[in-house]
């Protein structure tokens, strides 16, 4: 990285937290950073495509723009806070970047982002976010998805240990296989799940069995192979490219032809019904922690 570089990342929280000093002077943010006005103007908008006023007044239209669209706020409240000193001001600054008057944007709402050269706006609900250094491909966000659904289901069994046999076993009223359900057997099958297709993978029979009543003991034991071995299959397979190559399940009565991918994305698709499941049933014996079990914030984190 450059100093420019640096710089502009240095410069970002305390923009941040100085989005509502009005009165801050350009000297003064360039002092904060220890740099003449001259200097600071320069490196920044090398980095940034554009100087610091032009774009901190951006961060503060587009916060504003947020503010219309998640609160009922005056305009003129909003424009008090966006650091214009009449309505008249706030609406010509609001109208050359949006294509639309204030009052008028506000009733049929846009995107809040201003194209910038810089990639950085304003990220509700209060902070401004740099764009990612390294970029999520497709593959990448599939790993991801996976690696989710292995911790989630782990953490399942664990928290399971907390019910009593006769919570495990209880009916999920809920349900869409032809089986009665219970949180043994959707976690059970949730293991299972990721087994089945290990054991297809190597050519090698799957037991069943292993399934009917199955102790947690024997879940945590099972899923310490079977979720490392399927999430070693997915990443050798994203890594290398070959999600559109094929594999033989000869096990199956009439031997079938799958592709990784599909393979990949039929798991991931019952594995999310069975585990909304389990976390609602969890949820109504007491035992919470996980919500629903949304990979959402799980993806957005930084791979370990």
């Amino acid at each position: 990285m450059t100093v420019a570089t640096d710089t502009f990342v240095d410069f970002v929280d305390p923009l941040t937290e100085a989005l509502d000093d009005h009165e801050a002077t350009g000297e003064e943010l360039a002092a904060r950073m220890c740099f003449s006005r001259f200097h600071f103007d320069r490196m920044i908008r090398s980095v940034a495509g554009e100087p610091p006023r032009t774009f901190r007044r951006r961060i503060l239209l587009e916060r504003a723009a947020y503010r219309m669209i998640s609160t009922t706020a005056s305009l003129i409240d909003i424009a008090v806070e966006a650091g214009y000193g009449s309505h008249a001001a706030f609406t010509r600054a609001f109208t050359r970047a949006y294509g639309a008057a204030p009052a008028a944007w506000r009733r049929h709402p846009g995107h809040i982002q201003i194209a910038a050269p810089s990639g950085v706006h304003f990220h509700p609900p209060a902070s401004l976010r740099l764009p990612a250094r390294d970029k999520v491909s497709p593959m990448d966000l599939l790993t991801r998805m996976v690696e989710h659904h292995i911790w989630l289901t782990g953490e399942m069994v664990r928290l399971a240990e907390l019910l009593s046999g006769e919570q495990l076993d209880q009916v999920i009223k809920l349900d869409v296989d032809e089986d009665r359900q219970t949180i043994r057997s959707l976690l059970s099958r949730l293991i299972g799940q990721m087994g089945m297709w290990n054991a297809a993978m190597a050519s090698r029979p799957y037991d069943w069995s292993v399934e009917e009543h199955e102790s947690l003991s024997s879940m945590r034991q099972r899923m310490s192979t079977e979720g490392p071995t399927y999430l070693g299959h997915v990443r050798e397979v994203v890594e290398d490219g070959r999600l559109d190559d094929t594999f033989v399940d000869a096990i199956c009565e009439q031997p079938e032809v799958f592709t990784y991918g599909g393979m990949i994305a039929h798991v991931l698709t019952f594995a999310a019904h069975r585990r909304t499941l389990v976390a609602l049933a969890l949820d109504s014996h007491g035992v919470t922690g996980i919500g629903w079990g949304d990979p959402m914030k799980w993806v957005a984190q930084p791979s370990s």
